[in-house]
């Protein structure tokens, strides 16, 4: 098994217990800030909970994980496409690791500039909010860049999205 399903298994299992439980799932969600609903969190453990307990263990979460052949089968996708960017080595767990609040924020910054290219586009937040889950359209991400968006380029810079992350 890969070390790294098991850092991430590791960083879900809040407790400690060898097995993620739904409030888990939904904390690790709302830590940075996906509006995952509860019966969104409840269907991905129903894809993932091969034995129907109700708990994700680490067996069953390293099958996911690592399922090639479900790579193209859409929601399961998705779901493993959201463990990896709430990948806490990726993104940073500041009470773990003592990073500071800027810090984190460019972590977060990071997750959505796809292209690297230090900017947050209309089709880049369309793309991650999708493969988090939330269902929204272009038109809604416009919206929300354009909110955000201070110097008007229609993208959202650091400098902007920290200004939002502190609001």
């Amino acid at each position: 098994m890969d070390d790294e399903v098991r850092k991430i298994f590791s960083k879900f299992d809040k407790n400690g217990d060898g097995r993620i439980s739904v409030s888990e799932l939904e904390q690790m969600f709302s830590t940075f800030g996906s509006k995952t609903t509860s019966d969104e969190v409840k269907s991905m453990m129903k894809h993932i909970d091969q034995n129907g307990d109700g708990y994700i263990y680490l067996k069953e979460f390293a099958d996911f994980h690592g399922n090639d052949a479900a790579a193209g089968a859409g929601k399961e996708e998705e779901i493993r496409d959201a463990f990896d960017l709430y990948d806490l080595d990726k993104i940073g767990n500041n009470a773990a690791a003592g990073a500071g609040k800027e810090e984190e924020i460019r972590d977060a910054f990071d997750l959505y500039d796809l292209d690297k290219d230090g900017l947050i586009s209309v089709n880049e937040l369309h793309i991650v909010l999708n493969k988090l889950g939330e269902k929204c359209s272009l038109s809604d991400c416009e919206i929300m860049i354009s909110n955000v968006d201070a110097d008007g380029d229609g993208n959202v810079n650091f400098e902007e999205f920290k200004k939002m992350m502190a609001s």
